[in-house]
């Protein structure tokens, strides 16, 4: 719920489901997901298409979406007011290594120069900026700052030494399609072991 997850209760429902959508290139991140959420998706990932201004067809993204359930529906109590994602007060107690690690591999970035971590946070305001960087500090003990970018809104960010330390807590979280979010980009087989520099 902090990066690209939404929840919706459409029309006339009375419980949530949750969706998540990435483009194409992230499709083996997509499936990832999807065996996490297997027991709540009916059908696989779809493609998405769009139309280009000749009126021709073509791939945009992959999704996928839940069935609606009341425990879903208790997120996106937390998650939403008026119709807008929010961050809960209690994002603490919801905070957890692998939530990390999603949330960076949605909206994360690592610098290939600077070695550190960015998220972006545009869509919050900097109320619950700050109260992002005090659950990261509680729940993990790392430091996170942040910077306006323009008129986009907010970034938060990790220096050098947070941001080792953020790699080390969300390692084992990480999809392999996705290990370039934390500065793992070239796979080296030795034998029949796969690691990443």
């Amino acid at each position: 719920m902090l990066g690209d997850g939404t929840l919706q209760v459409g029309k006339g429902a009375v419980n949530a489901n949750f969706k998540t959508e990435q483009g194409l290139e992230q499709k083996k991140y997509v499936w990832w997901k999807y065996k996490i959420f297997r027991p709540w998706v009916f059908t696989p990932p779809k493609i998405s298409y769009r139309y280009t201004e000749n009126r021709i067809k073509y791939p945009k993204s992959l999704w996928f979406r839940t069935v609606r359930h009341p425990l879903i529906t208790k997120f996106h109590q937390l998650f939403y007011r008026d119709g807008k994602k929010i961050i809960p007060s209690n994002v603490e107690e919801l905070l957890d290594p692998l939530a990390l690690a999603v949330w960076i591999m949605d909206d994360g970035h690592y610098g290939k120069i600077t070695r550190i971590i960015d998220i972006s946070t545009y869509c919050f305001n900097l109320e619950e900026i700050r109260l992002l960087q005090n659950a990261i500090w509680k729940r993990f003990g790392i430091a996170v700052r942040y910077h306006s970018d323009r008129d986009k809104g907010y970034r938060l960010y990790f220096n050098q030494p947070e941001t080792s330390r953020v790699i080390s807590i969300i390692y084992p979280h990480i999809a392999p399609s996705m290990l370039y979010k934390i500065g793992f980009r070239n796979p080296v087989t030795t034998g029949s072991h796969v690691s990443y520099t």
